[in-house]
């Protein structure tokens, strides 16, 4: 399953910051119904998009949506800061 949805950076506080995409509710609805194929230890595998740059990580439940994190290296190469509105493509699962 792909989703293509546009949402704000955050940045979420703990020992070293990180920065992450939370989806909007509508993409996250898609997400839940195909979360039971392809979940592992709570976090949901994809290869993700933003502008150019491809990455692959893993979202997590939060806050009755899923945060996309977003690497160093994708932020820099797409010159993405806290609070930016980016558009993701998210591929859901394994490859």
């Amino acid at each position: 399953m792909e989703i293509e949805c546009r949402g704000e950076v955050v940045e979420w506080r703990g020992p070293a910051p990180y920065h992450f995409v939370r989806l909007p509710l509508d993409a996250a609805d898609l997400v839940d119904e195909v979360k039971a194929d392809v979940v592992y230890w709570g976090v949901v595998p994809v290869r993700a998009w933003i502008g150019g740059t491809e990455f692959t990580t893993s979202m997590f439940p939060r806050e009755e949506t899923w945060f996309l994190p977003v690497k160093d290296a994708v932020r820099r190469a797409e010159q993405v800061e806290l609070g930016d509105l980016v558009d993701v493509r998210i591929r859901v699962g394994r490859d």
